[in-house]
């Protein structure tokens, strides 16, 4: 019997975080930011129906495409269904939106058709999108370290993250793709930007295990991606730069443009100061504090003391 059986069903993938400064491809967090699927029986067979609520379908449709990825793969029929997506993670922002929706489709085909191994949902959405860290992520919850290995499959392993650390997260209004972020990076870098980013990774790791959060200002810092994209993101410059006694860290989030800070108190004066970055750019923005969404379960919402995560519905 699939969950379909039982009634509509609902399947819910978070955003998340990549890079952490250092962690090219290798590290990122779920956040509590959601897409989500309402899922009901349809008739007839092999048709996928969707309903965006609240917003316009931009691009391809990840959702669909991920699930006729393994329904190509693994069956010759499905039953047909009618899918309501709503979707908080802004597009293109950095916030691994097409990872979610990858990972919502895979999720979406598990429950109708048969329950997969997650090695196996793993490789299905590193072959789709490309590049495992988001995606790692998205399928476990809190934070990841993603392997991929010489065969070409992909190994991911949870990392422990401080449930006090929170992250300000800050969304100028651009249009950047991923691909026009990866194209200003370069091909090759210098043994001393590799043992660079090496260095800081090892203490970045090690700020958020035993949470000395005194190490993670230069532990954020970054010589493979965030200099190269700079000149893309209006704000990150000036983000890196932010000066408040209680604001742990700044880094890019994914490609960008989102601009993520660390923190575990006076979230709304660390907020101000971002806003202030763009309002001085005159350049629409979004900002939210938000907490960490863990072990691939929707929790109620950990929202810290003046943040407001509504601002990104």
């Amino acid at each position: 019997m699939s969950a379909l059986d039982r009634g509509e069903i609902e399947i819910t993938v978070p955003a998340s975080v990549a890079n952490l400064g250092p962690g090219f491809d290798v590290l990122a967090v779920a956040v509590q930011l959601y897409l989500r699927l309402k899922v009901q029986p349809a008739a007839g067979e092999n048709q996928l129906h969707f309903r965006f609520v609240g917003q316009q379908l931009v691009g391809d449709n990840y959702i669909e495409r991920s699930f006729q990825f393994l329904a190509r793969q693994r069956t010759t029929a499905f039953p047909s269904l009618d899918i309501e997506v709503h979707c908080d993670i802004p597009i293109r922002s950095g916030l691994g939106s097409s990872a979610a929706a990858t990972v919502a489709g895979l999720r979406l085909y598990e429950a109708i058709m048969e329950p997969m191994r997650p090695r196996d949902l793993l490789n299905a959405a590193v072959a789709l999108e490309g590049h495992p860290d988001n995606v790692s992520a998205a399928l476990l919850g809190g934070m990841t370290a993603s392997c991929q290995l010489p065969d070409g499959s992909t190994s991911a392993v949870p990392m422990h993250w401080p449930s006090t650390l929170h992250l300000i997260v800050a969304t100028p209004e651009i249009d950047l793709s991923t691909t026009a972020a990866r194209s200003v990076l370069p091909e090759k870098i210098s043994r001393h930007d590799a043992v660079f980013n090496l260095q800081r990774m090892a203490h970045l790791l090690h700020a958020l295990q035993t949470e000395d959060f005194s190490l993670l200002h230069e532990a954020l810092s970054d010589r493979l991606h965030q200099p190269h994209r700079q000149r893309l993101i209006p704000g990150l410059e000036q983000a890196l730069l932010l000066d408040h006694p209680d604001l742990l860290g700044v880094c890019l989030s994914g490609a960008g443009p989102s601009v993520v800070g660390f923190a575990v108190r006076s979230f709304a004066e660390i907020e101000r100061q971002f806003s202030a970055i763009y309002e001085r750019l005159n350049i629409a923005y979004r900002v939210c504090t938000l907490a960490v969404h863990r072990n691939n379960e929707v929790q109620d919402c950990e929202v810290p003391p003046n943040a407001d995560p509504s601002v990104f519905a």
